[in-house]
Order: structure tokens, then sequence, then C-alpha cells
């Protein structure tokens, strides 16, 4: 089933044959498709023209975010069909579920305060390397009113514009910072139990998951600074929690253990940590210690994109893309 007063805005950079399966798989969903590409060095521009999808290609003269493709591919989207009710957003690099856009329509009709209606976002191969399980792991959140959703998601147009659609600076966690702003003025975000898109994060070397971390960590400053005031702020304690973890804790370990050296013990409090955070997770014994192992090390990854965006910030540079695939 297609509806008249929905379509999709896709975006991607350098997403190659994985655009063109997502492209493919939105066309069997919606008749109203706009790709937004982000200065693609590839055939990803030429591929999506000849799948049927209206093309927006990004000034390059300015700063590339997922906010900003969001938003021009809305506005093509909008002077398209005036008529726009509900867009649905998919990153280039997801496949669309079928059944989803019925699933979602329907629940979004059916509650009209509800301004972003999410489903069950999975790994596309998670069995090829264990950063994609965790990828996979991540996905897997609650169903039911929840405070933020992730980059594919079916959005009310109403609720977009009046809240002035994403923050196109925000370089990373642009989607939570749109949904603080929509909660502010009264509209709920929902997750549904029903599959909606396959991720297909290829990450296969520590190297890209080092750099998807650091990217997280820019995020929560950014965001967290944008609505430090807010009572719907989020990721108020992951700022600290990496600071804390990565420098606040190895300095007081290492001058204490200049005047006491036994205070080195207390580096086990790491590897403590990791068996925390294992015991706490209901995986399987493998995915556990490895989840448990990258998330204590991704506090240092996440304390260098903290450091990035406050260094930009004092120097009163414009966000940049931090790309972890290849």
């Amino acid at each position: 089933m297609k509806f008249d007063d929905v379509g999709v805005v896709v975006i991607g950079r350098n997403e190659g044959q994985r655009l063109v399966d997502c492209l493919e798989s939105v066309k069997a969903a919606a008749d109203h498709i706009v790709y937004v590409d982000s200065g693609s060095t590839d055939q990803s521009v030429v591929a999506a023209k000849q799948l049927g999808a209206i093309v927006v290609e990004l000034d390059r003269k300015r700063p590339f975010t997922a906010a900003r493709a969001r938003n021009e591919g809305f506005a093509e989207l909008k002077s398209l069909l005036p008529q726009l009710r509900f867009v649905q957003f998919v990153d280039g690099d997801c496949l669309l579920m079928p059944g989803w856009m019925e699933s979602a329509v329907d629940t979004i009709r059916a509650r009209e305060n509800v301004a972003i209606v999410c489903g069950r976002r999975r790994e596309r191969h998670p069995e090829v390397s264990f950063y994609n399980r965790l990828c996979d792991l991540e996905w897997d959140t609650p169903i039911g009113e929840i405070g933020a959703c992730g980059g594919d998601s079916l959005i009310r147009v109403k609720a977009f514009e009046e809240a002035g659609g994403f923050h196109p600076g925000v370089m990373a966690g642009e989607e939570p910072e749109l949904c603080i702003r929509l909660r502010e003025r009264g509209w709920k975000i929902w997750r549904i139990d029903a599959e909606m898109t396959l991720h297909d994060a290829a990450m296969t070397r520590f190297g890209q998951w080092w750099l998807r971390s650091v990217r997280s960590g820019y995020g929560f400053a950014e965001v967290s600074r944008l609505h430090r005031r807010s009572p719907f702020r989020i990721w108020a304690r992951s700022v600290p929690s990496a600071l804390f973890w990565s420098t606040v804790l190895p300095l007081l370990i290492l001058l204490g253990s200049l005047v006491y050296p036994i205070v080195l013990c207390a580096i086990l409090i790491y590897p403590l940590q990791m068996c925390l955070i294992a015991l706490r997770r209901k995986t399987a014994q493998p995915s556990r210690w490895g989840y448990a192992f990258l998330m204590v090390a991704g506090k240092f990854a996440q304390t260098r994109g903290i450091v990035r965006f406050y260094w930009r910030l004092l120097r009163g540079q414009a966000a940049q893309l931090i790309e972890y695939k290849t």
C-alpha cells in the first residue's frame, strides 16, 4: 500500500551498492522519493536518478551534516508534494522493511499527539564482525513512548515544521536533539514493535569502531550543551562519565602512585567495571565480554570527540563529518 500524503527522504554519501539496495526497498513502499547526496565521489547520484529518485546535491561550500541533508531533502519533498503529512527519513545504508510504512502510518494517524514513530532497526550482517553485532545490540531498545529516535523514522510534517526541522549545524546526535525540542512542545516519540529497517554498519576494524565512538562523544557534548537547561535533556551524564573514566580517574591514580605506589592497584577498577557491565548484559557469553571491553574503551574515544567539539567551539570552527566507513 502506498500513500498520497507520505514521502521519503533518503540521505547518503558514498554508499555504493548499499544505496541502490536502499532505494529499491523504498520504491516498494512510496512513490515520492528524494535522495540527498553529501558530496559523493562514487556513482551514487547517477544510480539514484536511474532508480527514479529526485536528487538534491548539497552545496559543497557549506559543511555537510546529516541534519542539513534531511532538512534540504524535506524542503524539496514538500515543494513536490504540497499535501505532504508524513515523511519517512531513511539513511542510505539501510533497507526499508516490507510492511513498515503501513504499520507506522496507521500508528501515527491513530495518535494525534505523536510526532515520530520508529520501529525495530536491525543490523544487516551481524555475523560479519563483532562490531556489527555490537550495533545490533545497540538497536535493541524498548517499545512504547521513548525519549529519542535514530535516523530512520516516520515524522509528522506539522510537528517537524513547528519545531523548525533538524538543527543544521549539529554534526552528530541531530535526531535526539530534534526530539528534545518536540517533547518541549508537548509531542511524543513512539517506538512500535515492527520491523523498520536493516542497517549495514560495515564495521570490520577497531579503527572504524573507534571513530564511530569519537563521533558519539562529539554528539554527547554538542547536544547536551545545546539543551543543558531543558527538562528533557539527554546525555547529561554521558560527558562527565567519559571524562571521569578516561581522564580524571587515570590522573588521580597516576598522581596518587607518585606518593603511594600501592595506589597503582586502583587500575584494577577498569577490569572490575568490565565484569560488572558483562554480568548485566543478557547476551551470549563471548558477546557480553567483548561488549564490556568496548564500553569501557569507548570512554576514551568519546572523550576525544568531546575535546574535539569544545576545541572547535572555542576556535569558532564549523563542524566536519567524522566518517568511520571506507
